[in-house]
């Protein structure tokens, strides 16, 4: 039993089967769902190479060098291995963390033995 619309033609009715209607849009309005992000490796690579090379120069951090040095290897390898992408930023963040763990135990260390009382 289809309802004629006043132009001719039939609408669908309500709770139509599986497969003849479109699929909803999940929030995004009509069409396709935005493709996934496929950025990996490359933007946590740029973010722990900018945050290095500021540990280097601002903090003389020794373990900034190669921690940058992995970054920069690690947006270069971000399309074509990104396992190994990955591993070489979660290294490059673990420098990070050392070398700052260090700069703050070094300073440390030397306000409470008296060095910074000038």
């Amino acid at each position: 039993m289809s309802q004629q619309d006043p132009s001719g033609y039939p609408s669908q009715p309500y709770g139509a089967p599986y497969g003849e209607q479109p699929p909803p849009g999940y929030g995004y309005g009509y069409g396709y769902p935005p493709p996934p992000r496929g950025d990996g490796p490359s933007t946590n690579a740029i973010v722990s190479l900018v945050l290095n090379l500021l540990a280097v120069v601002s903090c003389c951090n020794i373990l900034g060098v190669p921690g940058a040095i992995l970054a920069g290897l690690a947006i270069g390898r971000a399309r074509t291995q990104p396992e190994t992408a990955r591993t070489m930023v979660i290294w490059s963040w673990v420098l990070f963390g050392l070398g700052f763990a260090l700069g703050i135990s070094t300073f440390l260390f030397l306000g409470l033995n008296g060095y910074l009382d000038d």
